[in-house]
């Protein structure tokens, strides 16, 4: 029995459910804070701590590897050079997900997944 050993499926194809995580991959970097399904928020999070990751390694074979799943050069841009500098100094858990109730439509448990130390908005 596989036991979701290789996360979940969303009821995708694997060729569907790639471009979904690179689709919601590039708008969470874009905009710091999505709102999403809370299944898709939490598969989201594993890639999403990964590009991290690699932006907090900020050379250029790592910078490659983030084109391959995000392909905004303006979004990787600011991937390497201000999301990953605010993180340098933690180990991890680089997004937080937060429950927003459901969706009127389907009743979908919804959800907000955001940079933990996403820039403030200064008045």
């Amino acid at each position: 029995m596989r036991h979701l050993k290789q996360g979940r499926k969303l009821g995708r194809t694997t060729a569907h459910r790639k471009a979904l995580m690179r689709n919601l991959a590039t708008a969470l970097f874009e905009h710091e804070r999505i709102i999403t399904t809370e299944a898709k928020a939490k598969e989201l999070r594993r890639v999403a701590d990964k590009l991290v990751t690699l932006g907090k390694r900020g050379d250029l074979h790592a910078r490659r590897q983030a084109l391959k799943v995000v392909r905004s050069n303006a979004v990787v841009r600011k991937l390497f050079d201000d999301v990953a500098p605010r993180f340098a100094e933690r180990q991890g858990g680089y997004t937080r997900v937060l429950r927003v109730g459901f969706r009127p439509g389907d009743a979908a448990k919804m959800a907000v997944i955001e940079l933990v130390e996403a820039q403030r908005q200064e008045a």
